[in-house]
C-alpha cells in the first residue's frame, strides 16, 4: 500500500490551506513506523521554509490567566498583521492519552481568527513523543507563514525546562502577592525566564501589581540571567483588559533585535538544532529497546527479581541491554 503524497501534503502546508496542515500535523504525530518515515520526508521538503517564526514559551503559576492572556496577545497580534500560531506542551497527556480538548474553548477570539491556529497537546504515550511532535508541528506551521508561535505549557513538572530549550523568548506570567507566589514557583523556572509580566494588573489590583513586580526585579537580581546580553525586565500587564500587553510585546522584539546583533540568536538556534537531533536519536533508541524480542522476552522475569531484591538494577541492566545487542547482531532491529 502507498504511504502518502508528500508533494501533496508539501504544497497544501506551502499554500497556507488550513485542511493540509492539519493532515500535515496528524502525519508527524502519529507513532506508526510508516507514517514517520513519510513524516521525515515531509520535513525535509519543508526545511528550507522553516525557522522564521519568532518562537515565544509561555509559562504561569495556577490560576495566572494564562488562557485569557494568550487570546488577548495573540489577539492583537494577528491586528498587527502577524499570523500566529499557539501549541501547548502537556506531560500529563502522555499518561492519560488524551490532549487539552478544551483549548479552543478556552481562547474564544483566536480559535475563529484566520489569521490563528491552535492545536492541543498531542497524545504521544511518553514525554519525549510529546515534545518531539511539538517541535515538528512548529515547523510545519513555520513553513505554512505562522511568523509567531506561541508554546504554552500546561500542567507542572518537566514542561517548563522542555518548553524552554524548543523557543527562542520564555516569559513566565506571575500573580500579585511576591512572597508567597515566589515560593510557589521553582528557583530553576526564574532562571530559565527572559521576562516576568505580573498579570491582572487592573482595577484595584493594579497598584498591588506594580509593588509585585519590584519585588520580583529584586529577586532576579539574584539570580544569574540565562543571557549575558539580557537582562530579564519585569512587566504588569492584564490579558483581561490588555493593558500593558503593546509593551510586553515590544520588549519580546528588543530581545529579538538584542540577540541578534551579538550573534546569540543564531548560537542559540544551532544549539538547539543539535540538542532536537539527539533527544530524537535518544527517543528511537529506548523506542527500539522496548520493543526487540530479545529485551521483550526477559523484561517480566528481570523485574520480578530485581523488584524482590534478588538481583541489582545494575546487574540487571546489563542483562537486558547485552540481550538487545544479541538481538541487533541478528536482525531484530
Amino acid at each position: 500500500m502507498a504511504g502518502p503524497d508528500t508533494d501533496a501534503y508539501a504544497q497544501g502546508v506551502l499554500a497556507g490551506e488550513r485542511t493540509w496542515i492539519g493532515r500535515a500535523i496528524t502525519l508527524v504525530e502519529s507513532t506508526r513506523v510508516d507514517d514517520g518515515a513519510a513524516a521525515g520526508q515531509l520535513l525535509q521538503q519543508l526545511l528550507p521554509y522553516t525557522g522564521g517564526a519568532h518562537r515565544v514559551g509561555i509559562t504561569g503559576v495556577p490560576g495566572v490567566g494564562k488562557s485569557t492572556f494568550i487570546d488577548e496577545l495573540g489577539t492583537r497580534l494577528t491586528a498587527r498583521g502577524r499570523r500566529v500560531a499557539v501549541l501547548a506542551v502537556d506531560p500529563s497527556s502522555s499518561v492519560s492519552g488524551g490532549s487539552i480538548l478544551g483549548d479552543k474553548t478556552r481562547m474564544s477570539r483566536l480559535a475563529v481568527d484566520e489569521s490563528a491556529f491552535i492545536r492541543p497537546s498531542p497524545s504521544s504515550g511518553t514525554l519525549g513523543g510529546v515534545t518531539r511532535t511539538t517541535r515538528e508541528t512548529m515547523l510545519v506551521l513555520e513553513a505554512a507563514g505562522y511568523d509567531v508561535v506561541l508554546v504554552e505549557t500546561v500542567g507542572v513538572g518537566q514542561s517548563e525546562t522542555i518548553v524552554a530549550e524548543m523557543v527562542d523568548f520564555f516569559l513566565v506570567l506571575m500573580l500579585a502577592g511576591a512572597g508567597d507566589e515566589l515560593q510557589g514557583i521553582k528557583k530553576g523556572v526564574l532562571e530559565l525566564a527572559d521576562m516576568l509580566a505580573v498579570n491582572k494588573a487592573d482595577g484595584d489590583n493594579a497598584t498591588r501589581a506594580a509593588l509585585s513586580a519590584r519585588d520580583y526585579q529584586a529577586a532576579l537580581h539574584l539570580l544569574t540571567p540565562a543571557s549575558p546580553n539580557w537582562t530579564p525586565p519585569v512587566v504588569t500587564c492584564s490579558g483581561l483588559t490588555g493593558d500593558g500587553l503593546d509593551t510586553l510585546w515590544d520588549q519580546i522584539e528588543l530581545h529579538r533585535r538584542t540577540l541578534t546583533e551579538s550573534g546569540e540568536w543564531a548560537s542559540n538556534r544551532s544549539a538547539q538544532q543539535l540538542r532536537w537531533m539527539w533527544a530524537m536519536v535518544e527517543d528511537r533508541l529506548i523506542r527500539h529497546f522496548h520493543e526487540a524480542p530479545t529485551v521483550a522476552a526477559l523484561v517480566a522475569d528481570t523485574e520480578r527479581a530485581v523488584g524482590s531484591g534478588e538481583l541489582s538494577a545494575s546487574v540487571a541492566a546489563d542483562r537486558l541491554l547485552a540481550a538487545f545487542e544479541r538481538g541487533l547482531q541478528v536482525g531484530d532491529r
